[in-house]
């Protein structure tokens, strides 16, 4: 936890705790843990020569730095993490083809993309760190990923393990934790989110919070279509997904984000979403995008709502 380090000495003992607590449950030797843990601990003792973070591919490791039995174990190890749901990766020449082109979102980030280096970021919800990778091209001081998913949080420790950048960590946070980090970052990323939160005036207030002054939040998420300020709310899933609270307009979360006290607040990018960017691979081999929609009427979940767009959203707590 030497993240620690970094933060206020405020909340420093209560977060010190809530990990410790955390990382022990996670250590338990049950089914559910062992099958993610083993997979981390079979390959613990390699390192990559090489990797570059800054193509759309995250490269760990070149194909030559292993022999043909070593591949296998490591191949075996990343399987073992399936379902992928952020990529694409390429690790020791191994080509992990994620559910979502994760790479099309941080690309529609990069024109507004923050100046990173020797700064402190959070990135919440980070899953197996994919966009923590991406980060450390740009020589931040620290990126804290807050993953409370065991799957992704051993997923990603197995991933840096090889990669080795001492400037990326993840613990078993949630959003919930963020109000234990007053001031403490330059930059927080919550993508893909807040609409899985039941209250997301008080994740916004939260990120606020976290923030230094003068920090920049970015945020996106699903969006339904209409310039109206409303946000719909789904009787029982939305794109089959039960944890589903409030999926806004770009409007109403624009005034979600004034209303939070954010400044300067700036739609960069709207999109729809389609089955190009979210789809079935070999390494996610359940459902997805097209299976949420309806055959009849692309426009329409299969529960009959407004299809999905994706917003992003750039705002900053005034200094």
């Amino acid at each position: 936890m030497e993240y620690l380090n970094f933060l206020p000495d405020a909340h420093r003992g209560e977060i010190e705790k809530i990990s410790r607590d955390r990382r022990r449950w996670a250590s338990q030797n049950k089914k559910g843990f062992l099958r993610y843990r083993l997979p981390m601990q079979s390959i613990s003792s390699l390192r990559a020569a090489w990797c570059d973070f800054d193509g759309d591919v995250v490269r760990i490791g070149a194909k030559n730095e292993l022999n043909d039995e070593q591949r296998q174990k490591v191949k075996q190890a990343l399987r073992a993490f399936m379902p992928w749901r952020k990529g694409p990766f390429s690790v020791f020449g191994i080509e992990i083809d994620a559910e979502w082109r994760s790479e099309r979102k941080w690309n529609r980030v990069l024109p507004v993309l923050p100046d990173l280096r020797d700064r402190v970021v959070a990135d919440i919800g980070c899953n197996n760190g994919y966009y923590m990778f991406r980060m450390a091209a740009h020589r931040p001081r620290l990126v804290l990923g807050f993953e409370p998913h065991v799957q992704h949080w051993y997923c990603f420790r197995t991933l840096n393990s090889l990669a080795a950048q001492a400037n990326l960590t993840a613990d078993l946070l949630g959003v919930e934790h963020l109000h234990l980090f007053p001031d403490c970052f330059d930059c927080i990323f919550l993508m893909g989110i807040i609409y899985h939160r039941h209250s997301p005036i008080d994740v916004l207030r939260d990120a606020r919070t976290a923030l230094k002054a003068g920090g920049r939040l970015i945020v996106e998420s699903q969006a339904v279509p209409g310039d109206d300020p409303v946000a719909l709310f789904p009787r029982k899933t939305y794109c089959k997904a039960p944890g589903v609270w409030f999926v806004p307009t770009a409007a109403c979360l624009h005034n979600w984000l004034e209303r939070a006290g954010f400044t300067q607040v700036d739609l960069f990018c709207s999109h729809a979403m389609s089955g190009r960017e979210q789809r079935a691979t070999e390494w996610m081999i359940y459902e997805s995008y097209e299976d949420f929609i309806d055959n009849d009427n692309t426009h329409l979940t299969i529960e009959g709502y407004p299809a999905p767009r994706r917003v992003f959203f750039q705002a900053l707590k005034k200094s």
